[in-house]
C-alpha cells in the first residue's frame, strides 16, 4: 500500500467518514487492511474490524500482531470470537494462540467447537519448530479408487476450507498417504480415469517431528508449493504450504542475523521490543566478548618489555588485530551461509580447510608485499621491524582463515548454532592469535626478551 492511500484511509477513519472507508476497505487487500489498521489507536482498530464482511475480516485478523489480535478478542462478544476462530486456518490460529496471554487464549478456546477446539490443541502439542507446529489440516484428501470427475466433484464440495487445492493427497481408509496429484494432472485427464492410475506414489513428505528449517530447505530444493506431514505411522495429518515456509526462512534468517551481531534473538520486531528487552538481549554476548578480551590484555602484559623496547611495535598492533578479524569474518560468514544453504557439511571440514588455507596464503601474500612497500617508505631503515609486521600479517591472515572456517563446523558438530561463531567471536578469538604471533616474532627477529 501507498503511503498516500494509507494517508487517505487514515484521514476517514480520523473524520469518522465510516461508510467512505469501508467502501475503500473493500477493495484493498487483507495484508493492506491489517497494516493500515495498525495505524489506528485501540477504539478505531475494533470499529474497523466491525465493519469488515465477516470472511474478510477472518483473514485480516490472521494478519494481525499479538497484540491487535488481543485487543480485538478482549473487545467482541463470544459470539463474534466463535466465528472468527471457527473460518481461521488452523495453522493461523495456532500461532495467534501461541502468542496471546494465557487469560486471553481460555477465551478463544472456549469459544470454539469440541472438533476444533481438539484440533488446536493436537497442533500446540507438537515441538516448538516442528513440523507438526507449523502445518494446517485443511488440505484435500481423496481416494484412490475415486475418477476424476468424482475429485472434481470432491474438490468443489470441500476445497473452499482447504489451504490449498492444487494439490490433493490420496489416502486410504486409515489416512496413510499413498499418493499425490495435482489439479494440472486431473485436468489433463478424462472424467473416468482413476487416480490410482495417474498419482505419483513416490511423495516428498515430512514427520510431524521435523525441524521446520529442514522442512523450508526440503521445499526449497524440491521446489515445492505444499508438502505432507505424517506421523510416525505414516498417516497424513496436515501439510505445509508455502506461505507457512517464507514465514520460518524469514525467522530464522533474523535469528541467525541477531546472534552473527552477537545478541540473543528476539521475537518481536524492532519498533515493537521495548528498551530493556533490547538492552536484555545485547548485554550477555557483549560480557561475554568483553571478559574473553581480558586475554588480550594479558598478552599485551606479557611482552610489555618487548615493545617498551621499540615503541614502534605498538602502532601495528590495530592493523594487524582488524585485519586478522576481518579475514577470519569473511571465512565464518561464507562458511555459515554455506551450512545454512546445505552446501557444507561437517564432513566437508577438510576441504573447507585446505580451500580457506590456500586462500589465505594468497590474501595474506598479497596484503604483506603492499604492507611492506608501504611501511619501507614510510619507515626507512627499520627493514626488520617492517619484515617483523609483514610476516605478521601473512601469518595472521592464514590462521584468522584457517580460525574462520572451522569454528563454525565445530559449533555444528557440537550441536549449536554456527551463527554464534561469528564476526565478534571470531576477531575475539583471532584478535588474541595474532597478537601472540607478532610478539613472538618480534622477540624472534629483533633479538627481544619477552
Amino acid at each position: 500500500m501507498e503511503n498516500e492511500e494509507k494517508e487517505k484511509l487514515l484521514n476517514l477513519a480520523e473524520e469518522k467518514k465510516y461508510r467512505q472507508l469501508k467502501e475503500a476497505l473493500l477493495e484493498i487487500n487483507e495484508v493492506d487492511i491489517a497494516s493500515f489498521m495498525e495505524e489506528l489507536d485501540s477504539e478505531k482498530t475494533v470499529i474497523v474490524f466491525r465493519m469488515l464482511p465477516k470472511a474478510l475480516a477472518t483473514d485480516v485478523f490472521a494478519e494481525l500482531p499479538a497484540e491487535s489480535q488481543s485487543h480485538i478478542i478482549n473487545s467482541i462478544t463470544d459470539k463474534e470470537l466463535s466465528e472468527i476462530v471457527e473460518d481461521l486456518y488452523v495453522d493461523d490460529a495456532v500461532d495467534m494462540l501461541e502468542e496471546l496471554p494465557a487469560t486471553v487464549v481460555r477465551r478463544v478456546l472456549k469459544n470454539t467447537t469440541p472438533d476444533t477446539r481438539k484440533l488446536i490443541n493436537q497442533f500446540l502439542n507438537y515441538p516448538e519448530n516442528s513440523a507438526g507446529s507449523i502445518m494446517t489440516a485443511e488440505y484435500v484428501g481423496l481416494k484412490k479408487n475415486m475418477t476424476v470427475e468424482q475429485s472434481f466433484a470432491y474438490i468443489r464440495h470441500h476445497g473452499v476450507d482447504s489451504e490449498t487445492i492444487y494439490t490433493c493427497y490420496v489416502m486410504d481408509e486409515k489416512r496413510h498417504l499413498e499418493g499425490v496429484v495435482t489439479v494440472k494432472e486431473l485436468l489433463m485427464n478424462a472424467y473416468e480415469t482413476r487416480l490410482e492410475t495417474i498419482m505419483d506414489t513416490h511423495v516428498i513428505k515430512v514427520t510431524t517431528t521435523e525441524d521446520q528449517e529442514a522442512v523450508a530447505d526440503m521445499m526449497n530444493r524440491y521446489g515445492l508449493l505444499c508438502i505432507p506431514v505424517v506421523d510416525s505411522e505414516d498417516r497424513l495429518v496436515g501439510i505445509i504450504t508455502v506461505d507457512d515456509v517464507m514465514e520460518v526462512m524469514e525467522e530464522e534468517a533474523t535469528e541467525d542475523f541477531e546472534k552473527m551481531a552477537a545478541m540473543l534473538p528476539s521475537e518481536k520486531p524492532y519498533l515493537k521490543t521495548s528498551v530493556f528487552q533490547l538492552a536484555k538481549n545485547r548485554i550477555p554476548w557483549l560480557l561475554i566478548l568483553m571478559l574473553s578480551s581480558t586475554i588480550t590484555g594479558a598478552i599485551l602484559v606479557k611482552y610489555e618489555t618487548a615493545f617498551a623496547a621499540v615503541p614502534l611495535l605498538v602502532s601495528f598492533i590495530p592493523m594487524l588485530m582488524d585485519t586478522g578479524g576481518n579475514s577470519g569474518s569473511q571465512s565464518s560468514t561464507m562458511v555459515i551461509r554455506g551450512m545454512a544453504l546445505g552446501e557444507i557439511e561437517p564432513s566437508d571440514v577438510l576441504k573447507v580447510l585446505w580451500k580457506e588455507i590456500r586462500v589465505g596464503f594468497m590474501v595474506g601474500f598479497v596484503l604483506a608485499v603492499v604492507n611492506f612497500i608501504r611501511l619501507m617508505i614510510q619507515y626507512p631503515g627499520n627493514t626488520m621491524i617492517c619484515v617483523t609486521v609483514v610476516i605478521s600479517m601473512f601469518a595472521t591472515v592464514v590462521a584468522a582463515k584457517t580460525i574462520g572456517c572451522t569454528l563454525p563446523i565445530g559449533a555444528k558438530v557440537l550441536k549449536l548454532d554456527p551463527a554464534i561463531m561469528a564476526s565478534p567471536m571470531i576477531t575475539t578469538i583471532v584478535d588474541a592469535v595474532s597478537l601472540m604471533v607478532y610478539f613472538n616474532l618480534a622477540c624472534h627477529l629483533l633479538d627481544m626478551a619477552a
